[in-house]
């Protein structure tokens, strides 16, 4: 098995966040596309979308696909907002995340 600090942005299944100014923690699968390597789905009337712009930078919880690994808090920042109109994710938007910095101990 390999320790938490050899994770790779492909090997996490699910994020977990929270924004400051609202009191929910929200938590989404991954998903990579052809244009976005990493992003969540955020459905259009979402009370999240509003407070997301790209540029953002968030302490994001990564949970990884094996159950026998610890979760990783890794600063993330938002790349691109991009709203599917017609394709597969009809009705969301998809939120590009890119892992700003290395693995950090889930303390």
């Amino acid at each position: 098995m390999k320790a938490d600090s050899e994770m790779t942005k492909d090997e996490y299944y699910s994020a977990e966040f929270s924004v400051n100014g609202l009191g929910t923690v929200y938590q989404f699968r991954l998903w990579k596309t052809d244009s976005t390597p990493m992003c969540v789905l955020v459905r259009e009337d979402s009370n999240l979308l509003p407070w997301l712009r790209v540029g953002d930078v968030f302490n994001v919880k990564y949970y990884a696909t094996g159950s026998g690994y610890s979760p990783d808090f890794l600063s993330t920042e938002i790349r691109d907002i991009t709203k599917d109109d017609n394709g597969r994710f009809k009705g969301h938007y998809l939120v590009g995340l890119e892992i700003l910095e290395e693995h950090q101990d889930c303390a």
